[in-house]
């Protein structure tokens, strides 16, 4: 008897609605039997295309979305009462998820029919992928309306995907993942059950709606166990904790997309090999396979994958579901006892972790006091450091780096490029569709939307309306900012340096060196302009130079390019260093260093990191940036000298 397959996706969406909706249809057409939604961050964080902070984001890491004609186009000829879609959206979760419910009524689908997933998980955004909008308590709220209104209207979806995968991508260790994991579930659950609005029955159902979204390094012995683990933990936390009687409610369903982090710029083909062996961990053992995979493409550290990248990573999936005979057989690790020491290693170290959470007052505590973002800011560096020192081997890296030119990523269109023209395009379209409303419609259901925020009725209701009397994101996303305020979270980068840290003596003694050449200490200014929320390379170098001797300056991520000007000039620093990781450097660098000129700072030299091609590099240089650092740029030793040499060279000059 062979086994189902796993649910086969591929994370896609950039541009327009349009041009994903030919994406999708043609990773259907070959084979994919699910979807997973990638939205731009003006969509994530609820601005619409025209709004100042949306500049030079539009349909960069995803599709853009700004009202119920977008997303009618996206799912054009797609019918969703056949579908299993997932969608990549937290902080606004409850509008997409709105505008997705508009689009199955006009299609005649029954919502009771619907099946797919949001992610609605908005601790991890807090910890480590920035696209948070709200204050945690208002925000729990909007997770909790989400869940009770799927669990009676939408009995098929899943409300929500508690993820550990962007954990990992922060830095988290396999115990810190469970840990966080867990501590996230059993915060959304205690909301449900504390608000009241549920009796034990719509309870157990609540629970057994519950997914999660996980992550794969290639570790993958140990990511196979910490599965085995969450899934043990799982149970027990819904028995004891919870009382869910049911074993089908009490099931860890899991979906996964693994590891993104390792991937390498340096010999990118290397890529293809370890997305495959991550696979494995979560795809070997039939006890915790997971429920859907999605795999990234091997250039996703040179830029956006083409279809031809994502489909090589679909066809992988593929070949291990259909040409072996890996589904015929039960699972081949039970009764291992190495598997079974482990492990019970990886339960006993993460329920300590999680009960120290908990301890706190579980996971929105140890939010707001910087516990968990800290920790894995910390754990991130030591990671970071083993790399450089060798002590954790990276075949192209640190080792073997000796290689021939590799065909695959050399030449025009080795990466896929969003045209400049897709943000004029989508704001005339958005321009035509305010146009086209009735705007009487659109007041009523705005106002509609605002006494349910203030009055804590369910959001779901109103927002479906609004979605179909023609709200815009943005429009949705004012009314909420109003009602519910925005928040900065910690950044997790303490002042005191470590006592720990090793092998930078020699550029503690170039900062000495500097600081008695300037009469004071270096001071770095490291921003994150645009909307851009992946904040672990800033938060390394910050970390870096702060444990050299540098004086530091980071206040997080979402930072317009004229607040960044005005620390630089206030805070009188001598470098400023920009970390872009959208694809959006090319206008939001330049901007900067305008903006510096304009302010008389033209002085103070500009640092850029990301995944920035050679000719989007070259640009800047032009552009007046003095040095660009990419991922292949992992020693940050050596990015630190050569930021206090240019800094050297700017006051010789």
């Amino acid at each position: 008897m062979r086994d189902k397959p796993w649910i086969i996706r591929t994370y896609a969406g950039h541009s327009t609605a349009k041009e994903s909706n030919e994406l999708y249809r043609k990773n259907l057409a070959k084979g994919q039997t699910g979807l997973s939604v990638a939205f731009d961050l003006p969509t994530q964080t609820g601005y619409d295309a025209d709004h100042p902070l949306a500049a030079g984001e539009v349909g960069k890491v995803g599709v853009s979305i700004c009202h119920l004609g977008d997303m009618r186009a996206l799912f054009e000829q797609i019918p969703l009462g056949a579908m299993n879609t997932s969608m990549t959206i937290n902080a606004t979760a409850a509008w997409l998820l709105a505008l997705y419910i508009a689009v199955a009524d006009e299609q005649g689908v029954a919502r009771k029919s619907l099946q797919g997933t949001t992610q609605n998980d908005i601790i991890k955004e807090y910890l480590s992928r920035g696209t948070y909008v709200f204050p945690p308590a208002p925000s729990m709220r909007l997770t909790k309306d989400v869940i009770l209104f799927t669990t009676k209207e939408l009995p098929r979806w899943n409300p929500m995907n508690v993820c550990s995968y962007h954990l990992q991508e922060a830095g988290a260790t396999p115990v810190q993942e469970l840990a966080y994991a867990l501590a996230t579930a059993v915060a959304v659950l205690d909301a449900v059950k504390t608000s009241g609005d549920v009796d034990e029955k719509t309870f157990g159902e609540v629970v057994g709606r519950i997914s999660f979204f996980v992550n794969a390094g290639l570790r993958f012995i140990t990511e196979m166990c910490k599965l085995r683990a969450m899934s043990e933990m799982w149970e027990d936390i819904t028995a004891n904790r919870y009382g869910v009687g049911d074993p089908k409610q009490r099931l860890f369903r899991y979906g996964v997309q693994v590891n993104s982090l390792g991937l390498t710029e340096q010999q990118a083909e290397n890529n293809v090999y370890r997305i495959l062996i991550e696979m494995l961990a979560v795809t070997l053992a039939k006890d915790t396979r997971a429920r859907a995979v999605q795999l990234p493409a091997w250039n996703e550290a040179l830029g956006l994958p083409r279809p031809w990248d994502q489909q090589w990573s679909l066809r992988m999936q593929q070949i291990l579901a259909f040409e072996t005979d890996l589904l015929e057989y039960g699972d081949i690790f039970a009764g291992s006892t190495e598997i079974a020491k482990k492990v019970a290693e990886l339960k006993q170290e993460a329920r300590q972790e999680l009960d120290a959470i908990l301890g706190m007052g579980g996971a929105v505590a140890a939010v707001e006091n910087s516990y968990m973002k800290s920790q894995l800011v910390e754990s991130n560096a030591r990671r970071v450091e083993a790399i450089e020192r060798g002590e954790q081997i990276v075949v192209g890296v640190n080792r073997f780096t000796e290689t021939e030119p590799s065909p695959l990523a050399a030449g025009e269109g080795a990466i896929l490029t969003v045209s400049p023209e897709v943000e004029a395009e989508q704001i005339a379209k958005l321009e035509e569709w305010r146009a086209g409303r009735d705007p009487k419609a659109v007041d009523a259901a705005l106002a509609d939307l605002r006494r349910a925020a203030q009055s804590n009725t369910n959001i779901m209701p109103a927002s479906i309306a609004c979605a179909k009397a023609g709200v815009t994101t943005g429009e949705w996303g004012a009314v909420l900012r109003q009602g519910f305020g925005e928040y900065r979270a910690p950044t997790g980068v303490s002042h005191a340096a470590r006592n720990d840290c090793q092998g930078i003596d020699d550029l503690r003694a170039e900062v000495d060196r500097m600081t008695k050449k300037l009469g004071r200490r270096p001071k770095i200014l490291v921003g994150k302009p645009g909307l851009d929320g992946h904040s672990n390379g800033a938060e390394q170098v910050a970390v870096r130079a702060r444990d050299a001797g540098m004086d530091v300056v980071y206040d997080g991520i979402r930072l317009t390019p004229a607040e960044i000007v005005d620390a630089a000039r206030d805070k009188d620093v001598h470098v400023v260093g920009l970390s872009i990781l959208s694809g959006s450097h090319l206008p939001l660098v330049k901007d900067v260093v305008a903006r510096l000129r304009d302010a008389g700072l033209e002085g103070v030299p500009v640092v850029v990191g990301g995944i920035i091609p050679p000719d989007d590099a070259a640009a800047l240089k032009e552009s007046g940036v003095a040095a660009v650092y990419t991922p292949k740029d992992f020693e940050l030793n050596q990015v630190m000298s050569d930021v206090l040499r240019i800094v050297e060279r700017s006051k010789a000059e």
